[in-house]
């Protein structure tokens, strides 16, 4: 009986699955698709980022300044008293004097509501009359509060109310590849916008400052730029703009900022003290690279030492013990790495404080306490 059945049942079944593989063969759009997989799905997703950066332009551009500078300038007439035959007849004369005045512009940053304005000191170096143009179309005078030499940048506060301050944002975190937004007044144009990658970070020993810790970008800034912002894709300052590598100083691609942290220490320190205090240990040398079977030998956790070539008589160093030949490792317990992060590690220290200092003495580890000194202020160029 079962037999019987399932001799009935089957060609039916058979006949069907025909029916269904030749149907598949010949019309393809009826095969079941496979999903794809949610995790591609994601990361597709996540490379594509925002279609516009105008959430971020609207936050950061009602902080960001156009600045413009006068500068009167004396400068003689043409006179015979300059060619070298007659130049002794006029030894005691006074010679006829022409007045004029040179302009230049720039950007600018409002860091915080009270007025306070960061840029670059080449914009306002030498300025008779600063004038600041806010984004709502304002125009104010501008006071100097102070100025950072080694930054290349300068402080200024206006009176004004209400204004927009910019956020600030954390440098230490910006990444190669980062999309970063650049706010100033290239050429005088008005406010403009441009866009680009973080190329770099940490550059140093290319020549406008001393203590240098560029952000670089391939963002246009042009001349006028200088003293804007360079922002994050949140509309966060990460640094203010400051120079271009090219001698044109129009835009190649390769620009710098200085990181908005270190911009920050300039101006409070400005604001509470008048000028910028760093420290110093009253030394000079240069950081090399160690032999690994020197690095062996003293299990030493770098591979780099600051070589102290010379001290400041009664200096700090000097005080603690210090000798020309040392090999300083450690700062503070921090290895060192290079030149730009010794520097930066002892001016960032306040002066009056106690500074650890690990070295290599012929051949044996010691360790010494220095009183971080006052680095001596660079003198003001006219």
């Amino acid at each position: 009986m079962l037999q019987r059945l399932l001799q009935f049942l089957g060609w039916p079944i058979v006949a069907g699955l025909l029916i269904a593989l030749l149907l598949l063969l010949f019309f393809p759009q009826l095969r079941p698709q496979a999903p794809q997989p949610l995790a591609r799905d994601m990361t597709t997703r996540a490379i594509s980022g925002p279609v516009s950066y105008s959430d971020a332009v609207n936050r950061a551009a009602p902080a960001v300044v156009n600045i413009y500078t006068t500068k009167i300038v004396q400068r003689r007439y043409p006179s015979p008293a300059d060619h070298p035959l007659y130049r002794h007849l006029f030894n005691n004369a006074n010679p006829p004097q022409q007045v004029r005045m040179q302009s230049t512009l720039g950007s600018g940053v409002i860091v915080n509501e009270q007025g306070y304005i960061l840029t670059n000191n080449h914009i306002i170096e030498g300025a008779d009359e600063i004038l600041v143009l806010l984004h709502d179309g304002r125009e104010t005078d501008a006071l100097l509060v102070g100025v950072d030499l080694e930054n290349d940048l300068a402080v200024l506060k206006i009176s004004l109310e209400p204004l927009t301050a910019i956020q600030i944002g954390d440098p230490s975190r910006a990444r190669v590849g980062d999309v970063v937004l650049a706010i100033g007044n290239p050429y005088g144009v008005g406010q403009s916008v441009s866009l680009g990658i973080v190329s770099a970070t940490g550059r140093y020993n290319l020549g406008p400052s001393q203590y240098e810790n560029f952000i670089q970008t391939d963002a246009a800034i042009n001349p006028g730029n200088s003293g804007g912002a360079l922002i994050d894709a949140q509309g966060k300052l990460l640094g203010i703009s400051t120079a271009v590598l090219d001698e044109t100083g129009a835009s190649i691609g390769i620009g710098f900022a200085i990181p908005a942290d270190a911009a920050m220490k300039s101006l409070d320190s400005i604001m509470k003290h008048g000028r910028v205090v760093r420290g110093s240990l009253g030394l000079m040398g240069k950081v090399l690279n160690l032999r690994k079977e020197f690095v062996d030998q003293l299990q030493l956790n770098t591979s780099a030492a600051l070589l102290v070539e010379r001290i400041e008589l009664n200096g700090p160093a000097h005080q603690a013990g210090l000798k020309p030949g040392d090999l300083i490792t450690h700062l503070n317990d921090q290895p060192l790495n290079d030149d730009r992060q010794t520097l930066n590690l002892i001016a960032d220290t306040a002066p009056g404080s106690r500074m650890k200092i690990t070295l290599v003495r012929e051949g044996k580890l010691i360790e010494l306490t220095a009183i971080i000194g006052t680095r001596e202020p660079p003198r003001t160029r006219t």
